[in-house]
């Protein structure tokens, strides 16, 4: 059985690959065929990737098991500038339309879609309690990921089941935003940025591979769902718990005129959005979570010891 993996060279894809390689026949696609067999080593077989020419690597489709699109462009690298927002926006839409084209033109169609979106798509709603019923919020974030969600939605008239996640902040020491939240900790100049009443809805990446996972092979899961913790915690709450974690104090704040000073729109739409997102649907379908609360996931991953059975 193949499972395909678009992004597979990312944070949460590398871990899928490794994850899923002992069950499945697993294709990893990426548009840098040498840094993706460097990456992924024997855990995928690596196909050359281009939205734009899917004649190179549709014949993976034929048959999959499933099609995982984790595709696009780090949001968190940098500024926002005109140009950057612009990747940004096609490396999600154009990547989710070729694979929609290339499942429509199959003649074995996968089982299943799943799509990568964010809990970005509610944009900052303060303490307002967030599951998948939410409606979609405002800003760059929120349009994204409403745009690449409504490509995904065209999987239904193909009869191919689709699930679509909206993850929250992916915690792991080999990416994601976790090792950049520690590296001020490490020079005793841990804190948070703005007034720390935000919330900050966040998931262990062992957890995160194991929603996916349970997502793509429980028959009759499809839509939306939320990929997060269920104990979503504030910024305060959150950066005091890490600095436990480190032995470290949690005092320097960043005033949310400076980060925006420094990072522009990232500020206002990643930084200090307010974002209390539960992930009701999922449990609801029977997940459940080794990872449910900020303070042991925090000391569990710090100290190496999160189980690799599923990441």
């Amino acid at each position: 059985m193949r499972v395909v993996i678009s992004g597979a060279t990312g944070f949460i894809g590398r871990a899928l690959c490794r994850a899923l390689f002992a069950d499945y026949e697993v294709v990893a696609l990426s548009r840098n065929p040498g840094r993706a067999a460097h990456v992924v080593g024997d855990y995928a077989r690596v196909v050359p990737w281009d939205a734009q020419r899917p004649q190179d690597w549709a014949e993976c489709v034929e048959g999959a098991r499933a099609i995982v699109n984790l595709a696009g462009e780090n949001v968190a690298s940098g500024r926002w500038t005109t140009a950057r927002k612009q990747r940004i926006r096609q490396s999600r839409t154009q990547g989710a339309h070729a694979i929609l084209d290339a499942v429509r033109a199959a003649t074995n169609k996968p089982a299943v879609v799943v799509q990568a979106s964010a809990i970005g798509y509610y944009g900052s709603q303060g303490d307002e309690v967030l599951d998948e019923s939410a409606p979609a919020g405002t800003g760059f974030l929120a349009e994204v990921c409403r745009e690449a969600e409504s490509v995904a939605a065209g999987f239904d008239a193909t009869g191919v089941r689709c699930v679509i996640i909206r993850t929250g902040v992916v915690l792991g020491t080999d990416g994601g935003a976790l090792p950049r939240l520690t590296k001020p900790f490490r020079f005793y100049a841990g804190g948070w940025i703005g007034s720390g009443r935000q919330w900050f809805s966040w998931i262990a990446l062992a957890d995160e591979i194991r929603a996916i996972r349970f997502l793509m092979e429980t028959e009759g899961l499809t839509g939306a769902f939320n990929l997060t913790a269920p104990h979503p915690v504030t910024m305060k709450e959150f950066s005091r718990t890490l600095g436990a974690t480190l032995h470290r104090p949690a005092w320097a704040t960043v005033p949310g005129f400076a980060a925006r000073l420094i990072f522009g729109q990232v500020a206002d739409e990643m930084l200090l959005a307010s974002q209390r997102v539960l992930p009701r649907r999922l449990t609801q379908a029977g997940f459940s979570f080794q990872y449910p609360e900020a303070k042991n996931a925090l000391a569990t991953i710090m100290t190496g010891e999160e189980t690799n059975e599923s990441c």
